[in-house]
């Protein structure tokens, strides 16, 4: 018995408490609630003015401008007033979160001096005033003054609703901004699909929670025709609308289609809003009158409240673990290893990579989340492969005018060949010298983007080519040769299979060493053999690179990353990491003595051959009958004046290997065959 009186007491007593707890939503509601709910629609208003102003800039917006903002500051004072009489009642966390509101709308005149002053963008206008709004929404988080499950359930559901007609009202200011310029830039448009998804998914989590009263009226409003509308003015501008390009002409009717629908969105939710805060009156009085039968039933009531309670905790604890499960497999393993096979270049299924997150699920709200999740892989697995096609399809871009661009420049070097072995001029040959010149740098830029694509120049070597020759052949490459001095051993050769790319790769970093420094100033190439293969060294007296920068450009050339076309400054330097990472040469910058940069190759020694070494054979040579002139590089043909003048030849200082065959149809066959005698 005394047990039974405990119980009883102990149930009468928080009975009471609940009913009087109910009691209190009511005021709550018309003090803090519905006034915040009035804050939110001037802000909102007064942001797609200020939008309004931003974009057109007329004298009739400002003086609209300026009343809409002294609207906004009286529900701040009312705001305030309402709120005061209601502080006892208003939950501490609540209450907090509303000072802040408060405070925030008190110093709004910073941000309208910034909007009258023009120095704030439309998109940077609508965050500022949604970062308000976002606050405004944290005290409707804050909203738990009832224990009742019911009146929890359908209060967070129409925070949700709310939370998405203010999405609403910010696809409505973006779009009359995007209407009065004409076009749309990439970040409104970027901006705008974000809102597109969070509405739609805090609409459906919303909606869904809401009880059978409150969903009739979001139906009706979903079957309506601005419900409709709106949903294809977010369709036509994800689908249709390009940055930078001109809106379609039915873009004229959007800001008014989103207006309505936010118009629309609030009549709805303040009506279930005050149905709700309603609702708590009459189930107050129902539990002051179920006082007295609350004793007899009790502890009935209690074991099997708590029976229940442990049942549907466990289950739905189940549930959500599956749930977080799939999500950590989801971000942790399967999205970086698609990525990981896209970057590889394989296929990738869709719809395969997208099965649902949980399959069936006995709460609905876990079964909501579970398909929203669903759409957020399958939405977020779609991106990437995109993302990967559009690479292939730019590396494809890449490659097709790349073998264009060589193919046209190697017919181009065999011309300007022909043209120097019929030209007798010096300084016509000087100049036609320099063409040529031109012409094999532009060879290697053309090089270098069948690098970026991934795939491998056409220029190839069978044989080892002497590592001197190498870096000569790379010197020749750089437009300002004459400053460069080449320093290398000659008993050690570079595979063949290597030379092109390892003479690109020379070659780039050599120009970079010639242009980062004073023209006055030599750029030393030094090699040596080393322990674990041979070092090339390239050495600049420029002013230096700073250490973050250098430990950043290491970190690169250790490790390139995925290539991006944004990224396009230092473009010879990630060709470089490319190159290195191919035939695994360690590259490597750091500051040299002079306080300029010193650039540093290892080279494998898998790739490295040691010459055979033999004794140089002394043989008497026969003197010439008639010695040619003193400058002479070449011998002298004929007897006149013009004749015996000194003749520059192309590619002189190169190892046969390295020479460029630029012949016609029987030169090229000729070279061929006894390079192949040569082999065999």
């Amino acid at each position: 018995m005394t047990a039974l009186v405990v119980i009883w007491g102990f149930a009468a007593k928080l009975t009471i408490e609940q009913g009087q707890q109910l009691l209190r939503i009511q005021k709550v509601y018309d003090n803090v609630v519905s006034p915040v709910g009035q804050a939110i629609n001037e802000l909102q208003t007064e942001r797609f003015v200020s939008v309004s102003y931003l974009a057109w800039r007329t004298s009739s917006l400002r003086t609209d401008l300026q009343v809409q903002r002294r609207k906004t500051d009286a529900s701040a004072v009312l705001l305030t007033r309402l709120s005061e009489e209601a502080r006892d009642e208003t939950p501490p966390a609540m209450w907090d979160r509303l000072q802040d509101l408060i405070r925030q709308m008190e110093r709004l005149d910073i941000l309208r001096g910034q909007i009258d002053d023009h120095r704030l963008t439309r998109l940077d206008a609508i965050e500022e005033y949604s970062s308000v709004v976002e606050t405004a929404h944290q005290v409707y988080d804050r909203l738990m003054i009832s224990p009742d499950i019911d009146i929890i359930e359908q209060a967070k559901a129409l925070i949700l609703v709310t939370r998405s007609r203010e999405l609403v009202s910010q696809q409505s200011a973006l779009v009359l901004g995007a209407q009065a310029a004409g076009r749309m830039t990439q970040d409104e448009r970027d901006a705008f699909s974000g809102m597109v998804g969070k509405r739609r998914l805090l609409y459906q989590l919303g909606t869904s929670q809401l009880n059978a009263d409150l969903l009739r009226q979001y139906g009706a409003l979903n079957s309506a025709p601005v419900y409709t509308a709106f949903v294809a003015l977010e369709d036509d501008v994800i689908s249709r609308v390009r940055p930078g390009q001109p809106l379609p002409p039915e873009a004229i009717a959007w800001p008014t289609t989103a207006q309505a629908l936010t118009r629309q969105l609030t009549e709805t939710t303040d009506t279930a809003a005050a149905a709700t805060a309603a609702s708590a009156a009459p189930l107050a009085r129902s539990v002051l009158w179920d006082i007295g039968i609350v004793g007899g039933l009790g502890l009935a009531a209690v074991l099997a409240t708590a029976f229940i309670s442990f049942r549907f905790a466990r289950t739905v604890t189940g549930e959500l673990i599956t749930l977080h499960q799939a999500a950590a497999d989801l971000a942790g393993r399967r999205l970086p290893d698609l990525v990981r096979r896209l970057r590889r270049g394989e296929d990738v299924d869709v719809t395969a990579e997208t099965p649902p997150v949980v399959r069936t699920s006995s709460t609905v709200e876990v079964e909501n989340l579970g398909r929203a999740f669903t759409s957020v892989q399958h939405t977020a697995i779609e991106a990437a492969v995109g993302q990967a096609e559009l690479r292939k399809g730019v590396n494809k871009v890449f490659l097709n005018l790349a073998r264009r661009s060589q193919s046209l420049l190697q017919r181009q070097l065999g011309m300007l060949d022909g043209l120097e072995k019929e030209i007798n001029d010096p300084d016509l040959l000087e100049r036609l010298f320099g063409v040529d010149h031109l012409t094999t740098r532009m060879r290697r830029h053309a090089e270098g983007l069948i690098i970026l694509s991934g795939a491998v120049p056409g220029r190839g070597w069978r044989r080892p080519v002497r590592l001197y020759d190498v870096a000569r052949a790379a010197t020749e490459e750089v437009e300002d040769y004459l400053r460069v001095d080449v320093n290398m051993p000659h008993g050690y050769s570079l595979a063949g299979s290597s030379v092109t790319d390892v003479v690109h790769l020379l070659a780039e970093l050599i120009e970079n060493a010639t242009v980062f420094s004073p023209p006055q100033t030599r750029v030393q190439v030094r090699g040596e053999p080393v322990a674990r293969g041979f070092a090339i060294e390239i050495e600049d007296r420029g002013l230096g690179i700073p250490q973050e920068e250098l430990a950043h450009l290491n970190a690169r050339l250790a490790d390139p990353p995925e290539f991006d076309l944004a990224d396009s400054d230092r473009l010879g330097l990630f060709v470089v990491g490319l190159l290195a990472r191919r035939h695994n040469i360690r590259v490597s910058l750091r500051t040299s003595p002079y306080g300029g940069t010193s650039a540093v190759l290892l080279l494998p020694q898998e790739i490295v051959v040691e010459n055979d070494t033999r004794e140089p054979v002394v043989e008497r040579l026969a003197q010439p009958d008639t010695p040619p002139p003193a400058l002479a590089l070449t011998p002298p043909i004929g007897g006149g004046a013009q004749d015996s003048l000194p003749r520059r030849v192309r590619q002189a200082s190169l190892a046969p290997q390295l020479k460029e065959e630029r012949g016609d149809l029987y030169s090229s066959f000729r070279a061929g065959w006894q390079r192949g005698q040569e082999d065999s």
